[in-house]
C-alpha cells in the first residue's frame, strides 16, 4: 500500500467518522437509510453497502441508487459495521449503534482508489485497547517516538535511561531504576499485556527501538494494575498500520563501541506487521570497578530482535502475534592490584588484572492476542504468553577462590506461561465497568556447583584443596488475579473510579489478598487537573530469585554463612496513598506537583550478596516510603524542555527472611533500628531540552542525584553526583540518496567521575562507577 495514499484516506475517513458518521438510532425493524458520495459530494451509484455484526458475519447487503441512497430494511437495536465499497474507490468501514430513537441519515464520501483501508480499522482497535487500561488518579508520564528521538542518543538509548527522564526515577548500577523508593518493582506491558520480568542481570531485555510511546504509570494504581506496583511501564509498539517504510542506523564511537540495528514495516490488506533487530559491541558492558574510564576485561556482546503482526480479522476483530528476544554476553571488568586471601594448591600470588569471570543472559518472550470491539459498549482482549530466561555466571575458579574463597558457577532459567483477559463495558454515560483476569505458571530451576575451600569454625582456611559442592533445585509456582471497577463520571468535572483486586500466590509460600482502590480525578478547569488515590497492594517476591538451597551445605567451609537462618521470603503488603495536582500555566508551560506515602509489611527489597549478578529478595517486617515529585513541561515553536525534582525516602526494620545473607552484627542493628534502604536517594532530578533550527536539532538532557546508600546498615551514603550529555541532530534529505539523519553525541560534558555504588552497605559487593566522558555518531537512513 503507498504511504500518501494510506495517510490521505486515513485522514478523510477519521474525519468523516468523527463529523459525519454519528451513533445511529433506529425503530426496531425500521430501515437503515444513507447516502454516498465522492469527497467531491457527487452521488455514486450502485455502490455496495454492507451490514455486518461483531463477528464479521454479513447480516445483510444493498446498493445505493442513481441519487447515492440506500436503505437496509428491519434492522433490530445494536451495533453495527457498515462497509461500503465502490468500483474505483476505497472501501470504508463506520460503525453504527441502533436503538430505540429515530435515525439520522448515514454520510459516507469515498476516497477514489481501490486498495482497502485498514488504518481507521486499526486505529479504532487501538483506541479501544487502550482503554482497557485507564490511569484514573494515577500519576502518568508520557514519552512519545519523537521526544525519544530527541534524547541526545536517540533510539539507541536503553530503555532504562528513557525512564531516568521521568520524575523520581533513580539511576542506579547494572541498568537498573528504581521508582519512587522501590528496588525495581516495575511491571512491563507491551500493547496493553503484561510480560513477566526475566531474572536480573547486566543486560536490557527490551530495544528502545520498538516504542512508539511509552507511559510510566505511579502512584495508587487502578484495580487492574498488580503484582508490580511501584511503576507500570506501558509500551505501545511501533506497527504497520501508518504505511510501508523501514530505517537502517549504525552507531559507534568510544569504547570501540559499534551497534547496527534495522526495521521494516507495513501493511497488506487487512496484514500489518514491524520487525526489528540490533546487533552491538563495546567495551564498557558494565560500569566501572575504579575510576579508570578505559575498565580491564568489560567487553560485551547483546543482540536483540522483535516482530509484531496483526491480521483485521474483521473491522472489529483483529488477532495478533509478537515475539522478542535479547541475548547479551558480558566479562566482568577487574580490579588491579587486589591481594589474594587464600592459598589454592600452593599458590599464593594472582594477578587481579588477569580474572576471567563472564555473565550470559537470555530472554525470550511470546504472545498471541485476540483484541476486538463492538464500537460501543464493549471492548475485550485475551492474551496467551510465554517467557523463557536464563542467566549463567562463569568464575575465574582459581582467581575467586583466591580473592574470595568461593567460585561458583551458578545457572538460573525460568519458564513462564499464562493467560490475562481485559474487559470495558460501557454501561451508559456515567459508568464504564472493567473486568479481567490473569493466571500465571511458572517454573524455577537453580544449578550451583560451588568450589570451596575446609575451613574451622572462625571460617579460616584449613586446606588449600578446594572442593566441589553441588546445590540445585527447581520449584513450580503459580500466579492468579482477577478484578472489578467502576469508572463513575460523578459529574461533567468530577471522576471516581473505584474497584477491587484479588491477588492469590502458591509459590514457596502460599498467600493472597483482597485489595480496594480508588481514585478521584477533580478538573475545576480546562487548565486544572487535581488526582487523589488509595491502593492496596499485594507484592510477591520474584520467584526466579527465590531458591531453596541448603544453607548448612557449606557449613566448615570458606563460604560458611555467619547467620544460618533462612526463613521463607514473603510478599509484600502496603497501603498506598498519593494526591497530586497538574497546572496548565501557559498554552505552552505545564508543571505538575505530587506527594505519596507507603505503609507497608513484609517489604520486599534485594540484595546481590556473591559474586554473579543474581539477586536475592529478603523481607524487612517493616517498611515506609514517602516522597514528593515536581515537574515541569514546556514546549513552544522550535523549543521543548523539562525538569523533574523528586524527593524520596525508603526505610525498613527488621530483617524477616533469608537472614543468612547478612553478618549477625548488621543483622543485630537492623532489628532494632530503622534503616535506609539501599536504594535510597534523598534528592533525583533530570532535566532536559531540545532545539531546532533549521535542518539541525541540538538536544541535551542531565541527570543530579544526591547518592545511594552505603556503609554499615546502609548507615552512609554516597556523595552528590551529575551527568550532563549533549547531542547535535542534522536532518539531510539529499537527491538520490533521500532522507537521512547524523548525530554526534557527548556523553557525560563535563567528565564528571561519580561512583554509583562503593562496595559497600547491604548485599552490594563491588563498586561501579558511573561513565566518563564519550563520543558517539550514528547515521540513520529512513525508507
Amino acid at each position: 500500500m503507498k504511504r500518501h495514499t494510506l495517510i490521505s484516506r486515513a485522514a478523510w475517513l477519521l474525519f468523516a467518522q468523527t463529523v459525519s458518521l454519528q451513533a445511529l438510532a433506529a425503530a426496531p425493524g425500521a430501515p437503515l437509510t444513507g447516502t454516498v458520495t465522492d469527497t467531491q459530494g457527487h452521488a455514486l451509484e450502485n455502490a455496495t453497502v454492507s451490514l455486518q455484526d461483531a463477528n464479521g458475519h454479513t447480516l445483510a447487503q444493498t446498493h445505493t441508487g442513481h441519487d447515492g441512497t440506500f436503505a437496509v430494511p428491519g434492522v433490530q437495536p445494536g451495533t453495527y459495521a457498515v462497509t461500503v465499497d465502490a468500483k474505483g474507490f476505497g472501501a470504508s468501514t463506520s460503525i453504527a449503534t441502533v436503538d430505540t430513537g429515530a435515525p439520522p441519515s448515514l454520510k459516507v464520501a469515498l476516497e477514489p482508489g481501490s486498495t482497502m483501508d485498514v488504518n481507521v480499522q486499526a486505529q479504532r482497535l487501538n483506541t479501544a485497547r487502550n482503554g482497557l487500561q485507564p490511569d484514573i488518579g494515577a500519576s502518568v508520564y508520557h514519552f512519545s517516538q519523537a521526544d525519544i528521538q530527541n534524547l541526545p542518543q536517540g533510539a539507541s538509548t536503553p530503555v532504562n535511561q528513557v525512564l531516568l527522564q521521568a520524575p523520581g526515577v533513580a539511576n542506579d548500577s547494572y541498568g537498573q531504576v528504581h521508582v519512587r523508593g522501590d528496588h525495581a518493582d516495575l511491571q512491563y506491558r507491551i500493547n496493553g499485556i503484561v510480560i513477566p520480568e526475566p531474572i536480573s542481570g547486566f543486560g536490557q531485555s527490551l530495544d528502545t527501538r520498538i516504542i512508539d510511546q511509552v507511559n510510566l504509570i505511579t502512584g495508587a494504581l487502578p484495580a487492574q494494575y498488580g503484582y508490580r506496583t511501584a511503576g507500570i511501564v506501558d509500551i505501545t509498539t511501533k506497527s504497520g498500520d501508518t504505511g510501508n517504510g523501514g530505517s537502517i542506523d549504525v552507531y559507534g564511537g568510544s569504547h570501540q563501541t559499534l551497534q547496527t540495528s534495522a526495521d521494516v514495516y507495513g501493511s497488506q490488506g487487512p496484514l500489518s506487521y514491524f520487525f526489528t533487530g540490533s546487533l552491538g559491541v563495546n567495551n564498557l558492558g558494565i560500569e566501572a570497578p575504579t575510576s579508570d574510564p578505559n575498565p580491564l576485561h568489560d567487553h560485551t556482546r547483546q543482540g536483540n530482535a522483535f516482530g509484531y503482526v496483526s491480521y483485521l480479522i474483521n473491522p472489529l476483530t483483529r488477532i495478533s502475534v509478537m515475539a522478542g528476544t535479547a541475548a547479551n554476553q558480558f566479562e566482568l571488568p577487574n580490579t588491579p592490584g587486589l591481594q589474594p586471601q587464600y592459598t589454592f594448591n600452593g599458590q599464593t600470588s594472582f594477578n587481579s588484572a588477569n580474572l576471567n569471570e563472564t555473565q550470559s543472559e537470555l530472554n525470550n518472550f511470546a504472545v498471541l492476542a485476540l483484541q476486538g470491539t463492538n464500537g460501543g459498549a464493549l471492548d475485550y482482549q485475551v492474551a496467551l504468553f510465554t517467557r523463557y530466561t536464563r542467566t549463567q555466571f562463569n568464575p575465574d575458579e582459581i582467581g575467586d577462590l583466591m580473592f574470595n574463597g568461593v567460585a561458583s558457577n551458578d545457572f538460573r532459567s525460568n519458564q513462564a506461561e499464562g493467560i490475562q483477559t481485559d474487559t470495558t463495558f460501557r454501561l451508559n454515560d456515567a459508568h464504564t465497568l472493567r473486568a479481567g483476569f490473569m493466571a500465571q505458571q511458572e517454573h524455577a530451576v537453580f544449578n550451583d556447583s560451588v568450589a570451596v575451600f575446609p575451613a574451622d569454625a572462625n571460617g579460616n582456611q584449613t586446606s588449600d584443596i578446594p572442593m566441589t559442592i553441588n546445590d540445585s533445585g527447581s520449584k513450580t509456582g503459580y500466579l492468579y488475579s482477577a478484578y472489578l471497577q467502576d469508572e463513575w463520571k460523578l459529574t461533567p468535572k468530577l471522576t471516581l473510579n473505584y474497584g477491587l483486586r484479588y491477588d492469590g500466590m502458591n509459590e514457596y509460600v502460599s498467600a493472597s489478598q483482597l485489595s480496594p482502590r480508588v481514585g478521584l480525578v477533580y478538573q475545576p478547569t480546562n487548565a486544572t487537573t487535581l488526582h487523589a488515590g488509595y491502593a492496596r497492594y499485594f507484592t510477591p517476591p520474584d520467584f526466579q530469585l527465590v531458591s531453596a538451597g541448603t544453607i548448612t551445605r557449606f557449613n566448615g567451609t570458606t563460604n560458611q554463612s555467619e547467620v544460618t537462618a533462612d526463613s521463607p521470603v514473603q510478599p509484600e503488603r502496603d497501603h498506598y496513598f498519593d494526591i497530586g495536582i497538574t497546572q496548565r500555566l501557559t498554552p505552552s508551560l505545564t508543571v505538575g506537583l505530587d506527594a505519596y506515602y507507603k505503609i507497608a509489611s513484609n517489604l520486599l527489597d534485594l540484595g546481590q550478596f556473591g559474586t554473579a549478578l543474581i539477586y536475592t529478595p529478603f523481607n524487612y517486617q517493616y517498611g515506609h516510603v514517602y516522597g514528593v515529585e515536581l515537574t515541569g513541561n514546556y514546549k513552544q515553536g522550535n523549543v521543548s524542555a523539562y525538569l523533574n525534582f523528586a524527593f524520596s525516602r525508603a526505610q525498613g526494620k527488621n530483617v524477616t527472611s533469608a537472614q543468612f545473607n547478612f553478618d549477625a552484627a548488621e543483622l543485630a542493628y537492623i532489628s532494632d533500628n530503622w534503616v535506609f534502604l539501599d536504594h535510597d536517594q534523598r534528592v533525583t532530578m533530570s532535566m532536559g531540552g531540545a532545539y531546532d533550527f533549521g535542518q539541525n536539532t541540538f538536544t541535551a538532557d542531565a541527570m543530579v542525584g544526591s547518592g545511594l546508600r552505603s556503609g554499615f546498615a546502609n548507615t552512609d551514603k554516597l556523595p552528590w553526583y551529575g551527568q550532563l550529555n549533549l547531542a547535535v541532530i542534522h536532518h539531510f534529505n539529499e537527491p538520490v540518496i533521500g532522507k537521512f539523519d547524523a548525530r554526534v553525541v557527548l556523553i557525560n560534558a563535563f567528565n564528571s567521575v561519580y561512583e554509583l555504588r562503593d562496595g559497600s552497605g547491604i548485599g552490594v559487593q563491588a563498586p561501579q562507577y558511573g561513565p566518563q566522558r564519550a563520543i558517539y555518531a550514528g547515521v540513520t537512513k529512513l525508507f
